[in-house]
């Protein structure tokens, strides 16, 4: 007779095969079948609602592995307030205005955008991202991400851009707008200016240049300047020192230089000259001296400046108000004129004298020979340093002076009352609020002006008669009227009469015939409306819960978002903010096409599958370092496929186990009230890890709680009584109902990160009561299953089988046995609390130390609690258990068998 048959080997249809790409898109297909955004809505209705905002991304390319991992935080989110009672609502948006769309439509163009009107260049802008908005929601979804992808929120409809029209009359009401010519960053690639979330900084290749600028009325004597813009020195007006530093003058040949006493050692030893200190005076005795421009006929004066350091240079530094912030404000403070020969592509105008025509950085070049040749060029070399580039087309960038309109951070008390509304916010990481409350501390004015096509339009009008730039609320409100039925392409389609209302004059000269202007909004202006847009305006709850984006958010959307917010609301549009760091490969080095190292979601998708991704962005400590590469997402395989097993392995030995099997906890074994203890103590570590957004503990814990504690402990334990005992016998269904509640809890704990495979998990569960996991309730605490004095003991008795462990592998390579099976286990204890430990637990320690014996007595191998002695189990080995017994054998009707295995065959033992 073949007594195998008799066993409960386990069977279930969730395959050991995990293959993720096949099963996931019928996943898919069954979710969109569901609606199950809306189910998900209709599940949590009445009950709190709990709201993330979502950031919009550019609709202007395939996603990538940054916003692929964005994306799914959020959803991990969404699913997990979800699971905890919430009704948690998800928008997805997408910014479509601005320079990153019309820029890749001006490449695409090429030549032809030069014919090309506004309106048309709008249609082709328009085209290209609502093509991107579907190609990226395809991609977006294909992760698993759960949201309301048939109504998201574009920055290009006319609803959306009639809120942000709002809020700017708002601001212009407020008086935080005005138009004023000064310097700001301007890409000549792209032709527009910038704000400064709009530039990054990367290494450059700049000259480095000494220049000496004659001193007038004393003869031989020169003050020297440092700069690494030469092109910049034709719109030099003054030279700027520091009150309160030491200045000296040293003997150089003939000549005396001027330079800061704390610089001059460098200088020397950078311009390899030999000197002789003459004189020293303080910077403010300096103030109005009158030097003669090296090659242009004007004269520099001397100003004072507390922002000059003894970094670098000579501590008299080149002074151009119209090309640099504090060169600008220095000269409003002494009345300088505010030159900037330059135009919109980066060439000189006519005002630059002999270098009109020439490109900026063309012109460095020659404008150092010149200083070479008239005597004034002290050294010439190349630094490498950090440069402001464009965000968008990556080439370097110039600050000129030009016509902008600027938001005042400071008109209406705005900046200090989003510092305020700063410290309201909850920062995760905590670092973030002391990041965002610096950079809008020290940040300049916003200049929301560009000089673009593709965005909302500053309905802006210039007088015909004056030539005065003036906004008026008027006008703004029409236009506001206007583009809720046409959109904004109506301030290039319409006429100036169907625009501006009739009553408008002009503030300057009152007269009324006025030519509309074309400039159009900073792009994070649009973004950072959102607020109202997207919740404020449709009644969702508002502050939002969570904003949740990459750190450098902190000088973009958030800072964009609460100054609109703040300064429409009077409060911030978030209660907290989670940020995740950048993402860089194995080796720690940014990614990017020319090293090969670009990862791309959408190759790991395909090859492995979303839940792979997914689990991989779990792993990470987002909020610091990320890497990605090949042999990370093969760790996350091998990762997945522990997880996946333990979950086979809880379903397989379920697969005759249902609800009503179910065992009254007072009625279970011990070992198995200590496992559901555990997962309790385990299902509060969790959730507390969810709470705080530390995911990459929650990947850890769980994974630890699969291979350690389930698989290599629990599990392998209660193998005996799950194949061996009766199929309907306390022992087997005691383990059962442990198994039963782990195995929900395991699946709703790993639903917020492995979507798919918790879904196919649960499809095949004994415990699924609706269509989807993702509606479940999350797993209950059940506080009065913590039996703390049976852990205690557990954990000794853990430790003790570390030790018996030890012990049988020793046996196992002398040859004394094979399986653990085979070995008798003699214990011999080494204080009276671990002896009347194992007196305690006697009858279970065969099962929890996988041995077919225990004896307490001498044991020979010495451990941290016990000391144990391996020898050969007494008996014979029983054919259906594995188990020796001395009386295995005796049964005529069971031939073979162990007692305990007649019993239950005989159908005696239950």
């Amino acid at each position: 007779m073949d007594y195998k048959e008799t066993l409960n080997l386990p069977f279930t249809s969730f395959s050991m095969r995990a293959n993720l790409v096949k099963k996931e898109p019928e996943i898919l297909k069954k979710w969109r079948e569901l609606d199950d955004y809306n189910l998900s809505l209709k599940a949590r209705e009445g009950r709190p609602v709990f709201m993330l905002h979502d950031g919009p991304p550019y609709a202007n390319g395939n996603i990538h592995i940054g916003t692929a991992m964005n994306k799914v935080l959020k959803d991990i989110v969404i699913r997990y307030k979800t699971m905890r009672g919430f009704k948690a609502p998800y928008v997805p948006g997408w910014d479509t205005h601005g320079l990153p769309i019309e820029h890749r439509v001006s490449v695409e163009m090429g030549e032809k955008i030069k014919d090309m009107s506004p309106v048309e260049i709008r249609n082709k802008c328009r085209e290209f991202a609502l093509h991107f908005v579907n190609v990226q929601r395809e991609q977006f979804k294909r992760l698993g991400v759960r949201g309301d992808w048939e109504n998201p929120y574009l920055t290009l409809l006319p609803e959306y851009e009639e809120h942000i029209l709002k809020i700017f009359k708002t601001l212009v009401q407020n008086g935080n707008v005005y138009r004023g010519n000064k310097p700001v960053y301007w890409c000549p690639t792209c032709r527009t200016a910038l704000a400064e979330a709009e530039v990054e900084y990367h290494d450059h290749s700049s000259p480095s240049i000494y220049v000496k600028f004659k001193v007038l009325g004393e003869e031989g004597t020169y003050i020297v300047i440092w700069t690494t813009t030469p092109w910049t020195l034709p719109a030099n007006v003054a030279i700027a020192v520091h009150p309160d530093y030491d200045y000296v003058k040293i003997k150089v040949n003939d000549e005396k230089w001027i330079v800061a006493e704390g610089l001059v050692q460098k200088f020397a030893s950078e311009t390899d000259i030999e000197y002789i200190l003459v004189e020293k005076v303080k910077g403010k005795e300096l103030e109005g001296l009158r030097a003669k421009h090296p090659f242009v006929e004007r004269e520099s004066v001397v100003v004072l400046a507390d922002y000059v350091t003894l970094e670098d240079g000579t501590g008299c530094v080149h002074t151009a108000p119209g090309h640099g912030t504090e060169d600008y404000l220095t000269g409003i403070k002494y009345g300088l004129p505010v030159l900037s020969p330059v135009d919109e592509d980066g060439i000189f105008t006519e005002d630059a004298g002999k270098y009109a025509g020439m490109k900026i950085w063309d012109a460095n070049k020659v404008i150092i020979e010149d200083l070479k040749e008239s005597g004034a060029l002290i050294k010439s070399s190349k630094i490498e340093h950090s440069y402001p580039h464009c965000w968008r087309c990556k080439n370097p960038v110039i600050f000129r002076a030009t016509p902008q309109w600027f938001i005042s951070v400071d008109a209406n008390n705005l900046r200090e009352k989003v510092l305020s509304e700063i410290k309201k916010v909850e920062w995760h990481p905590e670092w973030g609020e002391n990041r965002i409350t610096a950079m809008v501390s020290e940040r300049p004015d916003w200049t929301i002006s560009r000089q673009r096509v593709w965005g909302t339009p500053i309905p802006a009008v210039k007088c015909k008669s004056c030539g005065e730039v003036f906004l008026d609320t008027e006008i703004i409100d029409k236009f506001i009227e206007i583009v809720k039925n046409q959109g904004t392409d109506a301030w290039f389609e319409l006429s100036e009469e169907e625009l501006i209302p009739e009553s408008v004059k002009c503030p300057k000269c009152g007269k009324n015939e006025f030519e509309k202007t074309y400039d159009t909004l900073d792009v994070w202006i649009d973004s950072g409306c959102s607020f109202e847009a997207v919740v404020r305006s449709k009644g969702e709850k508002f502050p939002a819960d969570l904003y949740l984006e990459g750190d450098d958010q902190h000088r973009g959307w958030f800072q964009s978002s609460i100054f609109m917010s703040v300064a429409y609301t009077g409060e911030a549009p978030y209660k907290a903010v989670v940020t995740h760091a950048f993402i860089k490969d194995e080796q720690g080095r940014k990614m990017s096409k020319s090293l090969g190292n670009v990862v791309d979601p959408g190759e790991i998708v395909d090859k492995y599958g979303a839940d792979i991704l997914r689990l991989w962005i779990a792993s990470t400590d987002f909020f610091d370092n990320i890497r990605v590469g090949k042999n990370i997402i093969h760790q996350q395989v091998e990762v997945y496929k522990k997880i996946r097993n333990t979950l086979r392995y809880l379903l397989g030995n379920l697969s005759d186990f249902s609800e009503e099997d179910l065992v009254p906890y007072d009625k279970l074994l011990s070992i198995d009230k200590w496992a559901l203890g555990r997962l309790m103590q385990v299902i509060k570590q969790i959730t507390g890890y969810y709470e705080r957004y530390e995911y990459s503990k929650v990947y850890s814990a769980i994974n630890k709680y699969c291979t350690v504690e389930l698989s290599a402990t629990y599990l392998d334990i209660i193998k005996d009584r799950l194949y061996v005992e009766a199929k309907d016998s306390i022992y087997r269904r005691s383990a059962q109902t442990a198994m039963y509640y782990i195995l929900e809890a395991l699946i709703k704990m790993l639903a917020p990160i492995l979507v798919f495979t918790s879904e196919e998990a649960y499809e095949a569960s004994p415990f699924k009561k609706y269509e989807t996991i993702h509606i479940e309730e999350w797993p209950e605490v059940r506080e009065e299953w913590i039996d703390e004095e049976l852990i205690s003991d557990f954990k000794a008795l853990l430790m003790i089988r570390d030790d018996v462990l030890k012990a049988l592998e020793n046996a196992r390579n002398r040859g004394v046995i094979g399986h653990s099976l085979d070995a008798k286990v003699i214990i011999e204890a080494l204080n009276e609390d671990v002896q009347k430990l194992l007196e305690n637990y006697e009858d279970i320690l065969g099962e929890f130390l996988i041995v077919s014996q225990v004896e307490f007595g001498k044991g020979d191998q010495k451990g941290e609690l016990v000391n144990v002695s391996v020898i050969k189990a007494e008996g014979e080995k029983c054919n259906r258990c594995w188990k020796y017994h001395p009386k295995t054998g005796q049964s005529e009707e069971f031939p073979n068998i162990c007692p305990r295995c007649v019993s239950v065959l005989k159908g005696e033992r239950k």
